[in-house]
């Protein structure tokens, strides 16, 4: 099986995808050596103490899925949160505000949002041109 972010999409619900990131993030020491075999005495019970994990290959692969399948789930809701904001009467100000943007770029992701889900078929061309309408014109600076 292959670890790609389509493959656990379609497996995960978001709050899943984030619980288990979390976990297999948690779990890896972060050292960055490569693994080697120590000799210790099976006697001590201390070494269990300084143990240090790392993730195997499938799991650091999935962890890597993992934050690109959330990455596009938050994305994907940015798409309903400003269609939202807009039909409530937001303007491009505010909505570049919430997302740490200017008005401009705010526009501009909006754009690019409505086109990746025109693109996976998320949104039928009606859709996506009455989601273009509701933009209006691009902010001026």
């Amino acid at each position: 099986m292959h670890i790609t972010p389509e493959a656990l999409e379609r497996e995960f619900s978001l709050s899943t995808a984030t619980t288990r990131l979390d976990f297999l993030s948690r779990r890896d020491s972060g050292v960055t050596t490569l693994n080697t075999v120590a000799e210790e005495d099976p006697d001590d019970w201390s070494a269990i103490r300084d143990t240090e994990t790392n993730l195997d290959v499938p799991e650091s692969l999935e962890l890597l899925a993992l934050g690109e399948v959330i990455a596009r789930k938050a994305r994907d809701s940015q798409l309903i949160g400003i269609r939202a904001a807009l039909r409530g009467g937001a303007g491009w100000e505010e909505i570049g505000a919430a997302l740490d943007a200017t008005p401009e770029e705010a526009w501009t992701a909006y754009h690019r949002l409505i086109e990746r889900q025109e693109r996976t078929r998320a949104l039928d061309p009606g859709d996506a041109a009455s989601a273009r309408d509701l933009a209006g014109a691009r902010p001026r600076r």
